[in-house]
């Protein structure tokens, strides 16, 4: 399954502390922890000897320690002690699967099929405003939606919606026609550039409608990027503000969404920054659950199209060249 070898955000990095933590991805039951070294394990949350989930286990001398028998396992998933007999030494079929883990943009990412020579497949998704020390960063969510991951991605990727979805925010009924934009094919993707719109209200401080230019980016199959160059006559203006939308695809029709602000904004607070994106997503986040079928359909005949879908019909076929098929119909 191609989705296996992508890297996926599964939790906050904040969030992987001293005890175990549960999380799932492609329908696979996981649990992250922090060895002795601060480095996060990423382990199947079963226990080899009789299944109990590790995740409610604790934390012992360095070692994920499962609550069941005291089995103790450590980085890399080897057993190192079994309280029982403590004269044992676990042969190494003694083990439990682990998979590879990042930490990066504030999140854990974890791999589940690295390639045959045991190096990860992919690259990790970027985020090049990462790197911009002159923009803010901060990460807003997780956000649980019964939606796919596709559909997600998808509708980020989608500005007809503003003037209904987002109607005094990001769009106006007034002002829905859309005008042209380039899609093209990109190494890691596809980009859609002059994507403009007038909104009322595009940032917090922003005290009139104004017309905004930006630009789309898929860089992973549940990855997307939005670029934005602000208002002209603005105080930080040629700055490439940006926004990374990070989807974890918790099942075929769940998905766990954290979106990562890099913004030129020094004067509100994180939570005002993310008060204003949970409002534009909750707005949307009803609409997503209605969808039907919960699955991307690949199909070009699956769903109706216009002339303002190109970047949409981009992606599907992205997926579908791609090989994709968790999440999609």
């Amino acid at each position: 399954m191609i989705e296996a070898q992508q890297w996926h955000p599964v939790a906050l990095s904040d969030a992987v502390v001293s005890a175990p933590l549960p999380v799932r991805l492609l329908d696979q039951e996981l649990v992250l922890w922090r060895d002795a070294q601060g480095q996060v394990q990423a382990f199947v949350d079963r226990c080899p000897h009789r299944g109990a989930r590790l995740s409610l286990g604790r934390v012992q001398d360095g070692q994920l320690e499962c609550p069941y028998h005291g089995w103790q396992f450590a980085s890399g998933g080897q057993c190192v002690k079994v309280p029982a007999v403590p004269a044992f030494v676990p042969p190494a079929k003694h083990c439990v699967a682990s998979y590879g883990v990042q930490e990066a943009h504030g999140l854990v990412w974890v791999q589940l099929a690295p390639d045959s020579e045991g190096q990860p497949a992919t690259p990790l998704p970027v985020f090049e405003a990462e790197a911009d020390e002159r923009l803010r960063k901060l990460n807003c969510g997780p956000y649980d939606v019964e939606a796919s991951a596709p559909r997600i991605i998808e509708n980020f990727l989608d500005m007809s919606h503003f003037g209904f979805v987002h109607e005094g925010w990001l769009g106006s009924r007034d002002a829905t026609e859309m005008s042209h934009y380039e899609v093209e094919a990109t190494d890691r993707g596809v980009k859609a550039t002059g994507c403009k719109a007038i909104q009322p209200q595009s940032n917090l401080h922003s005290t009139k409608p104004a017309e905004v230019d930006y630009a789309y980016e898929v860089t992973a199959p549940y990855t997307a990027l939005l670029t934005k160059v602000p208002e002209s006559g603005s105080s930080k203006q040629g700055w490439r503000e940006a926004i990374g939308l990070f989807v974890c695809p918790v099942t075929p029709e769940r998905s766990r969404v954290w979106f990562r602000l890099a913004v030129a904004d020094f004067e509100s607070t994180d939570a005002q920054l993310q008060q204003f994106q949970h409002t534009i997503f909750t707005q949307d986040q009803p609409v997503l659950e209605s969808q039907m079928p919960k699955p991307l359909p690949l199909d070009a005949k699956a769903e109706l199209n216009s002339p303002a879908d190109r970047m949409s019909v981009a992606y599907r076929r992205y997926l579908k060249a791609s090989g994709v098929t968790f999440g999609v119909c």
